[in-house]
């Protein structure tokens, strides 16, 4: 992550460290037609003197109407929490990220209010990269083409990136993503993101029921609108040691031992033991091996996970452990 990404919770220019080259957008999943993006972003940034900068919200907007309207199932599965997205965007190049609140205020400013409001006077926007598509203000009134009529009258140079494709010739969006990570295809959406898919977060005590079965795992929280789908995925864990560490992971509820809902990712390592409580890892999840099931009783689950194990191992065998 760049260690001098500066995050600030309202557009106010006087905090920013000077004008800005921006881009907007919900970045879940920072993909390659996002990387491309921020690339055009830090590049004008350093050609004119500008701070590389995003604009993005919290809750998405399409989670905001979704709960304005109590219809929870039309808010988007998140493909990354905003630890990863933030971690992304500095890897990125970029130095600020404006984590705006998406509101009543916000989603009924007019789409003149958003560009001399927000962006010019609230981040001294003087260069911008959005998608085509890019819809903003009240009723998504404001299109492209009302930025570049405007913005050049308040000192706004406005241009667009098309579509980006992966090297397979799909279009790479954070829907196509999403997409892939709940089919269970973690190629395909590692092609979309130009990475394999992973999670971070602070390993956190639990029941501690892997000891007893002789499975001891890594217990992680994550979003609970995760993208990917529930199961027994193949992984790779990095930040316990110089190397990454292979082993076998469950995302789910496990519905075999509780029933609160709550999603964890609990990791076991193979043929090591390490004290990991409260330490920041990162998960690469690499192929999903089954769903997530609810068994009968626990000699039943225990067998099932040894042979996930002995799957996990078998991915690796070609590579070494």
């Amino acid at each position: 992550m760049n260690t001098s990404l500066c995050i600030f919770r309202q557009a106010s220019a006087p905090l920013l460290r000077r004008p800005t080259a921006l881009s907007i957008g919900n970045f879940d999943g920072v993909h390659l037609g996002h990387l491309a993006m921020l690339d055009q972003v830090t590049q004008a940034a350093q050609a004119r003197g500008l701070a590389p900068t995003v604009l993005t919200f919290a809750p998405h907007p399409r989670q905001y109407f979704a709960e304005l309207n109590r219809r929870p199932e039309l808010s988007p599965p998140q493909i990354n929490g905003l630890r990863d997205k933030l971690s992304a965007l500095g890897q990125a190049g970029i130095e600020q990220v404006i984590l705006a609140r998406f509101n009543q205020k916000l989603a009924e400013m007019s789409a003149q209010d958003f560009i001399e409001q927000l962006l010019v006077l609230g981040l001294n926007a003087q260069w911008l990269i959005v998608g085509e598509d890019f819809r903003f203000g009240r009723q998504r009134s404001g299109d492209v083409t009302l930025l570049k009529k405007l913005g050049p009258g308040y000192g706004l140079e406005v241009h667009t990136l098309s579509v980006v494709k992966d090297l397979n010739g799909h279009r790479v969006s954070s829907s196509e993503v999403r997409a892939a990570l709940a089919a269970g295809d973690l190629t395909q959406s590692a092609s979309l993101l130009g990475r394999p898919y992973s999670m971070t977060g602070h390993v956190v005590h639990g029941k501690k029921l892997g000891r007893t079965l002789n499975m001891p795992t890594l217990n992680m929280r994550v979003t609970p609108r995760c993208a990917a789908r529930s199961g027994i995925y193949v992984v790779r864990v990095h930040g316990l040691g110089s190397e990454a560490l292979p082993g076998v992971a469950s995302l789910g509820v496990r519905p075999t031992v509780e029933d609160d809902g709550r999603i964890l990712l609990e990791t076991h390592l193979f043929d090591i033991n390490v004290d990991a409580y409260g330490k920041l890892i990162r998960v690469e999840l690499l192929k999903h091996l089954r769903d997530e099931e609810k068994f009968p009783d626990l000699p039943t689950l225990t067998a099932a996970m040894h042979a996930d194990a002995q799957q996990a191992r078998a991915y690796f065998a070609p590579h070494g452990l």
